[in-house]
């Protein structure tokens, strides 16, 4: 009761934030998701004066003179630039808030399920630096689970795989808590370099980020489509410096991404051998699901699914999962529902 009073006097909000590498989403206690935009900031190099944060910033990704730097302040689920973090999230919380509210809005933040204390504590000082009021980490694959839908509070096995901008979280979940869990850093970043890389040296043409990712969307895959996509390519020519276009086959497409695909799907397996028998059956019955953007690439629920022999299923629309899993650990977050103030699970060992 008194906050929805202070909501409606303007007083403050609880806001849940999905922090991540590709793109940062909000979602505001009572009014759902109001923010979706690339994470992404633009600054003034010498000065570091914020010029830009979000879709404008990500429009001057590759395209900036050399006195304005376009870059992702978070690399790998993390944060990579603490200043860059921070005016970011303060220029988000300010344009959700509208700057109306007298009293500065708590926030449950989605965190990576190998991070490490270090890390956590950063997400946590910046958070608060940018103006929330305290600062909550909820694990990525946690979070994913609630806004997916999935019967995490039951006594009863529960996998959920999330796949980033930055990392892949995967979890085991039984009775509100992970059993077990895991985190990869390879992810939608990764199959972008990749792509990068491969068009590099079959093609000899050198293209940037935004066209990687470009192709990834358009014609990837992790298994044999039908029919196969095709798409043109400009980047740069290698060789003569000069603009060039290329023809580019979603198969040759998905063999540059078999080395990011099978690194997760290894990372799949290792956590499903950890897993006690009887979780382990529950899974086989109830499946795997996907959330993520990296959940959309094409076929890759198949490859799992056939690798795996257990079912897999991709969550409704997968890229607002963990933020939606925020926004449901907000209503309950006075009650410090589904652990989210408690130390992080067990995990299996992650990359560095």
């Amino acid at each position: 009761m008194q906050q929805w009073l202070a909501n409606k006097l303007g007083l403050g909000m609880d806001l849940g934030i999905d922090l991540g590498t590709s793109n940062i989403l909000v979602w505001v206690r009572g009014k759902g998701l109001v923010l979706n935009e690339p994470s992404v900031v633009a600054v003034e190099k010498g000065t570091r004066r914020v010029l830009e944060v979000g879709s404008a910033a990500h429009e001057m990704l590759g395209k900036t003179p050399g006195n304005i730097i376009a870059d992702r302040p978070l690399r790998d689920g993390v944060i990579a630039d603490y200043t860059l973090t921070e005016h970011m999230l303060r220029h988000i919380i300010a344009r959700v808030t509208h700057r109306k509210i007298l009293l500065r809005p708590r926030v449950v933040l989605s965190v990576p399920s190998g991070i490490t204390s270090v890390e956590r504590r950063a997400v946590i000082q910046a958070a608060e630096a940018a103006g929330a009021k305290r600062a909550y980490p909820i694990e990525e694959p946690m979070a994913a689970a609630i806004g997916a839908g999935l019967p995490i509070e039951l006594a009863g096995g529960n996998m959920i795989i999330d796949i980033g901008g930055g990392t892949t979280d995967m979890a085991v979940i039984s009775l509100g808590g992970a059993v077990l869990s895991t985190s990869v850093r390879i992810a939608g970043y990764s199959m972008d370099l990749s792509i990068a890389r491969h068009i590099r040296r079959i093609h000899n043409l050198q293209i940037g980020e935004r066209t990687a990712e470009d192709i990834k969307i358009r014609i990837g895959s992790a298994f044999p489509i039908d029919p196969e996509l095709a798409m043109d390519v400009r980047g740069r020519d290698m060789i003569t410096g000069l603009p060039r276009t290329v023809t580019v086959r979603s198969d040759e497409v998905r063999d540059a991404l078999l080395e990011p695909v099978g690194t997760i799907l290894e990372r799949v397996k290792s956590l499903l051998e950890q897993t006690p028998p009887e979780l382990g059956a529950d899974i086989i019955e109830r499946g795997i699901t996907l959330t993520g953007g990296g959940a959309q690439l094409r076929g890759l629920d198949e490859l799992i699914a056939i690798e795996t022999v257990i079912p897999v299923r991709v969550a409704d629309d997968p890229l607002t999962c963990v933020v939606r899993g925020t926004g449901k650990a907000l209503e309950h977050i006075d009650a410090m529902a589904y652990s989210i103030f408690e130390p992080p699970p067990p995990h299996l060992p992650h990359d560095l």
